[in-house]
């Protein structure tokens, strides 16, 4: 298994990125986000990567951050969700406008990925929905885990490599806020739902915290 991939970058077309690793090239399927978040040719970029293996075909799918990563195995695990559904998904909304819209159960703003029609969108939001809240939480962890490995690629006394550059995604502050809530006693779906609700204007983790308390306050 193929988990993550950091080399030069030799191209990028509208669905895929041919990155050579040590005289190597893959094919690495990537959603419009994270294409445009790669360097320009011959830039060193690193993609974490999922592996699709059927009896005729043998795909590898990139991802910029772990989050992203976690939410295409979750996408794809709703029957009816292919590869290529998940990085419309992903591709409009984002890992975090994802997680946003199925924790809030929003399957409009699922639909308005490519391809993805209203029954799909609805049996999106409520397969997921219950799981949504696990996933955010994971990625305060995630995107710390990243962190490390991308100092562990430093190859010796070499200059340290450059990966793509990578736009901070709002999951760590979720994850904090999420963790807060749930320590306070909040239920795991109540709470992400008011985090999710609350990130549409929270300026950081501490005003996310207030004002997702403030929807979590019984209402007069």
């Amino acid at each position: 298994m193929i988990g993550k991939l950091t080399g030069r970058l030799d191209y990028k077309a509208s669905d895929h990125a041919l990155i050579d690793v040590g005289g190597v090239g893959y094919v690495v399927h990537c959603s419009d986000r994270t294409l445009a978040a790669l360097p320009g040719s011959g830039e060193i970029v690193s993609l974490y990567t999922e592996m699709l293996v059927r009896e005729d075909l043998l795909q590898l799918f990139g991802f910029v951050t772990p989050y992203e990563k976690e939410w295409h195995r979750l996408l794809t695990s709703v029957q009816g969700v292919g590869a290529k559904a998940s990085m419309a998904i992903l591709g409009t909304l984002g890992a975090e406008g994802a997680s946003r819209a199925i924790t809030l159960g929003d399957a409009t703003a699922i639909k308005a990925a490519p391809g993805v029609g209203p029954k799909l969108a609805q049996r999106v939001v409520m397969e997921l929905k219950d799981k949504a809240p696990a996933v955010m939480a994971m990625g305060g962890t995630l995107d710390a885990a990243m962190d490390a490995v991308v100092e562990d690629d430093r190859p010796g006394d070499a200059a340290p490599a450059k990966p793509a550059p990578v736009r901070r995604p709002a999951s760590n502050a979720q994850a904090e806020a999420l963790s807060a809530l749930q320590n306070l006693g909040y239920g795991p779906s109540d709470a992400a739902q008011a985090v999710a609700q609350a990130a549409e204007n929270a300026s950081d983790t501490a005003d996310l915290i207030r004002q997702a308390l403030r929807l979590l306050a019984p209402k007069d």
